[in-house]
């Protein structure tokens, strides 16, 4: 694989986790604005959605996954 391709890969997958943040933070938004209705609430919807973010994110495997499926690109191989 070129470096090209490798840097492609490291973009995609950037780019894959900043899209993750931003609709996780656009959900802890909606729910402390929306849906809280008092300030408890507001500090366990504030929390609790990041806390549940990173506890299930996605692996590694999953992202490649879908960036190859959308772009095809693929992960690259490790070098020794």
């Amino acid at each position: 694989m070129t470096d090209n391709h490798n840097y492609k890969y490291i973009y995609y997958t950037k780019m894959a986790w900043t899209i993750y943040t931003l609709l996780t933070i656009a959900l802890i938004v909606v729910l402390v604005l929306f849906v809280a209705q008092d300030n408890e609430e507001r500090f366990f919807y504030g929390l609790m959605p990041a806390g549940a973010a990173y506890a299930f994110r996605p692996t590694d495997k999953f992202f490649s996954k879908i960036i190859y499926k959308l772009t095809g690109i693929s992960q690259p191989t490790e070098k020794e």
